[in-house]
């Protein structure tokens, strides 16, 4: 997860910046030629390479903000070629926040203080469904016996000297990652709601936001490698080439810690980590410090983790049962279907245990072994009697082979019967792949992952995602490393349950 080091060499990086810059500046032409073309035969098409230069674009400008921690520009701080910011919009409801000095009387000879004027700073934030103007005042107050002037102090930001409060950051994170929209996709529908908010500013924003968040996913990822037994899965995901415009595939991992369903009260979490391809190197470099239970498929890249004896393999239930699902629904077999009513039998058995003690779940589980003992049998002999080129073959093979990790969990009650866990973690990404092209680099799709394990985490806890990072985003900036861990959302749920509870009782 971790970015490769910066060059400290000055020049090496004004170069980059330079070349960025001017890559910039080509896709913007390339974008604005394609868009005066756009209405003709061939404009679906059109449509399609738009939308795919301006996620390389947005890339682009989120890296260079993520990699350069550059604060935004003030209006009054003039840089060549760096736009001016716009006054934000008369038109929309401005709440005003009064921050009164500390002191009620001067702190230097005890007298009283009288107003001298006041400093006033605007941000635009997002409330649900709407945009309002947050109007911070800041009243300078003066003593009347000496010249002691006394003030608050300036609220923090997420973004230093930024205009953009955390409920709107989240928001525009929310919709890129949850809701599967793209950043000049976002700059369209804020427009027609009298918002003007460019792409770049937008990108940037993504950029300084996922920096700003990596001390916390470290937090994240050190809980869930915690844990005596993971969920692991991965997907293909688009990623844009370098260069040539055109797509290759990278992977997006996913490790689920979550044991609610063996009786234990441990917070679940998950933690999502991004590959430029499917090499066997880069599960292993993840899980080079677990050491525990590893409930997955069969994928060969694991094997050399469960050769060291540090990690235990349990395969999944579900994964076995698709495959003779498939060949029932395209082909009415009555095999796959006898294959499908004995792994039913397997869980209803789990049903009755679920979410009990490992001990409990083990002596329930008694009553699966006889059935394992058969259905193990009966798919010796019915392979037997079937071509080995046939799909019934393959699906009974797969069981076969990996009968050992498939029966596993109905001896040890710590494991469960499937890897449905990190199945579910890896939806949201199986939707965003479809509405648009996933990522525009490799770093695009480490930023997506860090973004992902916080949104997944949260909604494991029962948070709504996007008041999460708003809650987050809102504090993190003043937190000290040794105090994130606050901010993990089952403490940020547990904050929450208590303040409620409070609020009731009063």
């Amino acid at each position: 997860m971790n970015s490769a080091p910066l060059p400290r060499d000055t020049t090496t990086l004004q170069a980059m910046v330079v070349a960025q810059q001017a890559e910039i500046e080509h896709l913007k032409l390339i974008i604005a030629k394609l868009r005066r073309m756009q209405f003709g035969q061939s404009s679906e098409k059109i449509d399609e390479m738009v939308g795919q230069l301006e996620l390389a674009l947005e890339e682009l400008e989120t890296g260079k903000a993520e990699r350069a921690g550059i604060p935004e520009i003030t209006p009054a701080e003039e840089v060549p070629g760096k736009p001016v910011r716009k006054p934000l919009p008369d038109h929309l409801p401005h709440d005003t926040v009064v921050h009164l000095p500390e002191h009620a009387c001067c702190p230097d000879c005890g007298g009283h203080l009288k107003p001298l004027g006041e400093d006033v700073s605007e941000v635009l934030d997002y409330v649900p469904a709407s945009f309002r103007v947050i109007r911070h005042v800041r009243p300078k107050l003066a003593c009347g016996r000496c010249d002691t002037i006394v003030q608050a102090l300036a609220p923090s930001r997420p973004i230093a000297r930024g205009m953009a409060g955390s409920g709107l950051l989240a928001h525009v994170l929310v919709a890129k990652y949850c809701d599967h929209l793209p950043l000049y996709r976002q700059s369209g529908i804020y427009a027609r709601e009298g918002v003007d908010l460019e792409r770049s500013t937008l990108a940037e924003w993504v950029g300084q936001c996922s920096a700003l968040l990596r001390p916390l996913l470290e937090r994240l990822r050190h809980h869930v490698l915690a844990g005596e037994k993971l969920h692991a899965d991965d997907t293909p995901v688009p990623v844009l080439a370098p260069g040539d415009g055109k797509t290759k595939t990278g992977r997006l991992w996913t490790y689920v810690r979550d044991d609610r369903p063996a009786g234990n009260d441990m917070p679940p979490a998950v933690w999502f980590a991004y590959s430029p391809n499917r090499k066997g190197e880069h599960p292993q470099s993840h899980l080079k410090s677990f050491k525990g239970i590893l409930q997955a498929d069969a994928f060969a890249g694991f094997d050399a983790l469960y050769a060291t004896g540090d990690i235990l393999e349990a395969a999944c239930w579900a994964h076995a049962r698709r495959k003779f699902f498939e060949i029932h629904q395209a082909q009415g077999s009555p095999i796959a279907a006898e294959a499908l009513k004995r792994i039913a039998a397997l869980y209803t058995i789990e049903s009755k245990v679920r979410g009990q003690p490992p001990d409990v779940r083990l002596k329930g589980r008694e009553q699966a072994k006889p059935i394992l003992e058969e259905l193990h049998a009966w798919l010796l002999d019915t392979r037997r009697q079937l071509s080995k080129k046939s799909g019934l073959a393959d699906a009974i093979g797969y069981a076969l082979n990996h009968w050992q990790a498939l029966i596993r969990y109905a001896s040890d009650g710590r494991i469960e019967i499937d890897n449905n866990a990190a199945e579910r973690a890896l939806r949201a990404v199986a939707l965003g792949r479809k509405n648009f092209l996933f990522a525009g680099s490799d770093a695009g799709g480490d930023r997506a992952a860090a973004i992902y394990s916080l949104v997944g985490s949260a909604k494991l806890n029962d948070l709504d995602p996007e008041a999460y990072l708003r809650f987050v985003i809102e504090r993190i900036a003043d937190y000290r490393i040794s105090e994130l861990d606050d901010l993990l959302p089952w403490r940020v749920a547990e904050r929450i349950a208590k303040t409620e509870h409070h609020a009731a009782a009063a």
